[in-house]
């Protein structure tokens, strides 16, 4: 419990911080509730994203070891120089209740022909499509996965408050506003009691022409 004078200017201020106490406890444990929904969310959406990169990734190396099979390993590896295909990943921003998340996209720009269509096969351009189809689902994974980590410490740090407030500074000022209200209290019923001792004696004084 604070320790603070006993007067009406005491109590006013320690209500105005509890009611503010109360509002923010509110508000946080709202906040709180928002973020584990989205971050429930996040996982639910990256062990989806994680089983589609598997499959992904899969798929694709998978038809290129059929490419080599049909091709050779030093065909494979020259068409593979041959094209010309540019990545970027471009990272912008979300907010979610004041956290920063990651939106990630990934953009190609190809530069074709590669080579003659003579000299190749149908599974070369197939690898060549399915793993620039695995960058974007890992692009996608990356950014949830950063996106959980973000939020889990944000609800860490939510968490961390609105336990503060809930079972130490609420309690305190609630404990304090009451000590001060009651000697308020008691200050009120000395003073009445006193008035009253006062009253009495200048009545019988006053009976006693005095």
């Amino acid at each position: 419990m604070r320790r603070v004078p006993p007067t009406k200017t005491s109590l006013l201020k320690l209500k105005s911080e509890l009611g503010f106490a109360r509002l923010g406890h509110e508000l946080l444990d709202q906040k709180r509730n928002i973020l584990i929904m989205e971050l429930l969310s996040l996982v639910d959406q990256a062990v989806d994203f994680q089983e589609r990169t598997d499959t992904a990734l899969a798929d694709a190396y998978g038809t290129l070891e059929e490419a080599t099979l049909r091709i050779g390993r030093l065909e494979v590896m020259n068409l593979g120089r041959a094209i010309a295909i540019d990545a970027e990943i471009g990272i912008t921003q979300r907010r979610v209740m004041g956290v920063q998340l990651p939106v990630v996209e990934t953009r190609f720009e190809e530069h074709p022909p590669y080579y003659s269509p003579e000299a190749t096969t149908f599974w070369i351009d197939e690898a060549s499509n399915l793993f620039k189809e695995a960058l974007k689902v890992m692009g996608r994974l990356a950014e949830l996965k950063i996106s959980i980590v973000r939020l889990a410490a944000e609800v860490r740090r939510t968490i961390r408050k609105v336990n503060a407030l809930e079972k130490i500074a609420i309690p305190d000022l609630e404990e304090t506003v009451h000590y001060v209200n009651s000697r308020l209290e008691e200050n009120e019923r000395e003073m009445f009691v006193l008035m009253k001792m006062v009253k009495s004696r200048l009545e019988s004084r006053k009976e006693q022409g005095l």
